[in-house]
C-alpha cells in the first residue's frame, strides 16, 4: 500500500490536526487493505502501527467530544450552554 502523500502525510505527523472523519476513513481503508490483500509482513506491521495511531486519535477526539457534551449547563432561562472545560493536550 502506498504511503500517504502531501497534506495527508503532514496531518498524520501532526496528530490531532487530522479531522476525525479523515482519520476514521483512513483507518477503515487500512483495515480493508489488511483483510483483503496478501501483504508482506513489513507492510502489515507498518499498517498496524498507523492504524493504532489513528485509532488512538479517533478515541481521543471522541473522548473530547463526550466531555464537551457532558459539560452542557442549563442557564437561568432554561437554555443550554456549554461550560468551558480545559482539555489537556495529549500527545498520542
Amino acid at each position: 500500500m502506498p504511503k500517504p502523500k502531501g497534506a495527508e502525510a503532514a496531518a498524520l505527523g501532526e496528530g490531532q490536526s487530522l479531522p476525525f472523519e479523515e482519520a476514521l476513513k483512513r483507518l477503515e481503508s487500512i483495515v480493508e487493505s489488511m483483510e483483503a490483500q496478501d501483504l508482506p509482513l513489513e507492510t502489515l506491521l507498518a499498517q498496524y502501527a498507523e492504524g493504532t495511531r489513528l485509532s488512538q486519535l479517533c478515541q481521543a477526539k471522541l473522548n473530547e467530544a463526550e466531555l464537551k457534551i457532558q459539560q452542557l449547563e442549563k442557564g437561568p432561562k432554561g437554555e443550554l450552554t456549554l461550560k468551558p472545560v480545559p482539555i489537556a493536550d495529549e500527545t498520542l
